[in-house]
Parts: C-alpha cells; structure tokens; sequence
C-alpha cells in the first residue's frame, strides 16, 4: 500500500517528536525514601507511634569539631597535671647547711623517683618542727634574693634520677636569743602539691621567730652553694 506524501510526513514529525522527548527528559533519580517509627510521650504520660517515610541523606555522620577540641584540650590537660612533679614521686634530700654573720643557710633537693619527667616550678611549703615533731613557729617569705645571692624563678625539668632544689635561710640572732628554738626537722610540700614529707634536719639548725627565706626551685643542686 503506497502512503501518500502528506501521510508520510506527519509520521515522520511524530517519530522526530517523540525521539527528542525521550533524550530531553531528566535522568535524575528520586530520592530513597525510609519509613521510620516516632514515638511521642504526651504531657499526661502516655505514649503514641506515629510513622512517617524520611529520605535517607548520602553524607556520613561525623564528630563536631567543638567536642574534638575540647577533648584534646582535656587530654592535653591531663597530661601536663600528670607530667607535675608530686610528693609522693620524689625524694627530699638534705644538701647541707652553713652560718655566716648571723644567717643560716640550708639546702634541700627532690630526687625524681619515677619512670618519666616531671616538671616543678615555684615554692616549696615549709614548716619547722621540734624534736618531737610538733610545729615551730615558721613565717616563710617567697624570694628570688636572699642574704646568699640570686636565683631564678621558672620552671625546672626533672628527669628520672636526676634532681631540683631550693634552700632556706635563717636568722641566728645573735642580738638577743628571744624567740629563737633548734628546729630538728622541717615538713615540706613541692610546689603544687598539697601533700608533706618530713625530713631531718642532722644537727638540728637555730632560727629565731621562724622567719625563714625560701627561694624558688632551682636546676640540679643548684640552689644551694657549700662554703
């Protein structure tokens, strides 16, 4: 059957039509939809379920930066109060003592017994103490200049074995013995640490009305100089 010219060209335009409909058309894929289940606790107690379809999201759940901060910063703050050096991880020595003019001066150390470095800086606490062990009056006062010199005043390294130290300085009073004992002993806490260790003092060292000097802790054996 011969198709007339007209006829043939109204189904080819359809043909041409519908091929450009086709390669036209969006090739986007909806969305994955999940139905997922809420339940609701009304005022007066009781619950309700309710379900509603969700589309499911292609980004991954992650750590807020916010939290990640705050617990390095936490870790990294644990770290340097362990890193402290602590009572109950050094040693107390007794470096010596020596009088001159009236002044006495004393030297002590603390030994790193642990595994690792520790880090100490400032003031030790101190208390003189009686032959028995009672409380002496003591009135320390914080100084980077005594009647012996200078020291510095930072943050001393530690190393396993190795030691940090400060001294203390005395009056003798040689005017007048009033308010002036023999302290046998001297209680002493490492720089921020709130825990004492007691060690004696050989020979026991003369002060009068527990005025004492105590410098800052210094590198090694440094703080105190045998004369």
């Amino acid at each position: 059957m011969r198709i007339g010219a007209p006829a043939l060209v109204a189904v080819l335009a359809a043909l041409i039509a519908g091929c450009g409909s086709s390669q036209s058309g969006s090739s986007t894929a909806p969305a994955s939809t999940k139905t997922v289940t809420r339940t609701v606790t009304a005022a007066h107690g009781s619950q309700a379920s309710s379900t509603a379809p969700v589309t499911a999201s292609s980004s991954s759940s992650s750590s807020s930066p916010s939290t990640s901060a705050t617990s390095s910063a936490a870790a990294t703050a644990n770290a340097r109060r362990s890193s402290v050096c602590r009572t109950d991880g050094v040693q107390l020595i007794y470096l010596g003592g020596q009088g001159a003019t009236g002044h006495g001066l004393l030297g002590f150390a603390i030994r790193n017994t642990g595994k690792s470095t520790c880090t100490t800086i400032g003031y030790p606490g101190v208390q003189f103490l009686s032959k028995g062990g009672g409380s002496l009056p003591t009135h320390p006062k914080h100084t980077t200049v005594d009647f012996f010199g200078h020291t510095k005043y930072g943050q001393v390294s530690v190393a396993p074995g190795q030691t940090a130290s400060f001294r203390l300085g005395v009056s003798h009073g040689l005017a007048s013995p009033k308010g002036c004992v023999t302290a046998r002993s001297v209680a002493v806490i490492v720089p921020n640490d709130t825990v004492s260790a007691r060690i004696r003092i050989p020979g026991g060292v003369y002060e009068c009305r527990g005025i004492v000097t105590v410098s800052p802790m210094q590198p090694g054996n440094s703080a105190y100089h045998a004369g």
